[in-house]
Formats: structure tokens, C-alpha cells, sequence
């Protein structure tokens, strides 16, 4: 009897246990941050302060420089990382709104330039992994970096690049292209987790003929999913925007952190609303 009761006791501290807020976060050691809600993934920051660290062209190879963004306190360990490509003819200037915007939610975010302004996809999508190594094994915040935690984002050519790299990396954790351009359709090779946003307005890469393509031909056992933004054009993307934020920090978490606490704001799928066109998916995820 005693040992029955030992071992009921046991039982119950064992559930207590489980069911305590800490639970999942010793499950899951990669968690940062509090407890998110939708007003702290809409906020302008989030709750890391963020520092900045200007890479020169000169001292890189493979891309061309840029803007590491990063939590500034290291109470919490290394943080998972994302790499981000401008579009055609632009600088990183024109997606900087996402470095401390994403770094504050608890990221290590590099904001590249690239070789030239010109550069196709395919080229873009190697600069963003050239990037990425650089990050992890040369730069002056490496030891923030989980290098086993990676993403990839761009817009434009940029996010046809980071199809590219995703295509090129398996190992990457998520990627998120942003009304991507690629002259290629269909990329069923992809492994990773993978977020398109396209505009309903884009009348350079139309969803009809990129965005959309690329989320069909992923594979349908691919965690993935289709965000149309409503009354959005081409260039929605470089300027800061809540919702590409909000969806976009929750697929990063969801999939670089493997933190399910961001699992409500992609499961059940967003529905049409003043800034969503349109919201596909599978769910619930798996990964």
C-alpha cells in the first residue's frame, strides 16, 4: 500500500509537472520569449532589446555586406537566425524595416546587399547562404547564433532566391519569400517549411503567375502556406507592415524555434479580412 501510494503521489507531481507553465519550455529548449498574443506579434518591437552591427563588402565573400540585427542581452543563449535579399535594383535599405522589427521577437536577422543590383534569383539565393555561413562561422555575433536554426527571406528577386536557397539547403528551418520572382514555376524539391506571401495588387510579379504557382507545386506534405495580402502591391513588402510581420514571426518561431505556442496564429487558417486577400494552408503542422 505504501508503495502504491509512493507511486501515486509520483503520478500526480509527474502531471503537476506537465501541466506547469515551464513545462514546454524544459521540452523545448530552443523557446525564447514570453508568452506570445497577438498584440505582442503586431507590436512595432518586441520584448528583446536589439543592437546592430554594420558588415562592410570588403570584409565579406559571396554577397555583399550588410546589417546584423540581434537581441542584445545573451540571458537567453544563441537565438535562431534569418538572412534577408532586397529585390531588383534595391539595396537593403529597402527591407531594413524587418531586421529590428524580427530581432526584437528574439532572432538573430542579417539584412544583406547584394553583388550587384541586377543579380537573378539563383545568384541571390547563394548570397543569402554565403550570408548565412558568414553569420555563423566569421561574424562578430556568432556565438548568438544557433547555427542549426536557420531561415531565409526576400522580396522580389530576393524571394525568388530564397526559394532558391531552400531548394539548395534542406537543412534550413523556414523561408519566406515576399511577392517572389522566379522564372522558375515549380519547386517540389523543397524541404523546408516555407511561407509565400504574394499581393493581390502586384502587377510586376503577379500571384497568378509566381506566388501562387510556387505554394502549388510545393510538395503537399510540406508544411507550407499562401498569404495574399488585400489591397497590396509589389512593393507592399518594403515598408513595415503588420501583417507580413505578424504572420512572418509566427511561421519563423513556429519552425526555427519549433515553438507550437505560435501554432494558434497559423491553425486554424487566417481568415479574408481587410488585410487578407487570401490564406491557404495545411494544418495542423507537423515539424
Amino acid at each position: 500500500m505504501l508503495t502504491s501510494g509512493l507511486a501515486s503521489i509520483a503520478a500526480v507531481a509527474g502531471l503537476a509537472t506537465a501541466l506547469s507553465p515551464g513545462a514546454n519550455a524544459a521540452e523545448n529548449p530552443y523557446e525564447r520569449g514570453p508568452v506570445p498574443t497577438t498584440a505582442s506579434i503586431e507590436a512595432a518591437r518586441g520584448p528583446y532589446a536589439v543592437s546592430q552591427a554594420t558588415v562592410s563588402s570588403f570584409s565579406v565573400t559571396g554577397f555583399g555586406g550588410g546589417t546584423i540585427y540581434y537581441p542584445t542581452s545573451t540571458a537567453d543563449g544563441t537565438f535562431g537566425a534569418i538572412a534577408i535579399s532586397p529585390g531588383y535594383t534595391a539595396r537593403q535599405s529597402s527591407i531594413a524595416w524587418l531586421g529590428p522589427r524580427l530581432a526584437s521577437q528574439g532572432f538573430v536577422v542579417f539584412t544583406i546587399d547584394t553583388l550587384t543590383t541586377s543579380d537573378q534569383p539563383a545568384s541571390r539565393g547563394r548570397q543569402l547562404l554565403a550570408a548565412l555561413d558568414y553569420l555563423t562561422e566569421r561574424s562578430s555575433v556568432r556565438g548568438r547564433v544557433d547555427a542549426t536554426r536557420l531561415g531565409v527571406m526576400g522580396h522580389s528577386m530576393g524571394g525568388g532566391g530564397t526559394l532558391e536557397a531552400a531548394k539548395s539547403r534542406p537543412s534550413l528551418q523556414a523561408a519566406i519569400p515576399l511577392t517572389g520572382w522566379n522564372m522558375d514555376k515549380t519547386w517540389p524539391e523543397i524541404q523546408t517549411p516555407t511561407l509565400v506571401v504574394g499581393a493581390d495588387g502586384d502587377s510586376i510579379a503577379s500571384v497568378t503567375s509566381h506566388s501562387e504557382p510556387f505554394y502549388r507545386s510545393l510538395p503537399s506534405s510540406l508544411d507550407k502556406a499562401y498569404l495574399e495580402l488585400n489591397n497590396a502591391t509589389h512593393f507592399t513588402p518594403n515598408r513595415s507592415n503588420t501583417t507580413i510581420a505578424k504572420y512572418s514571426i509566427a511561421w519563423l518561431k513556429r519552425f526555427i524555434d519549433n515553438d507550437i505556442r505560435y501554432e494558434k496564429f497559423l491553425c486554424p487558417l487566417p481568415q479574408p479580412s481587410l488585410a487578407i486577400e487570401e490564406y491557404r494552408g495545411n494544418c495542423p503542422h507537423t515539424s
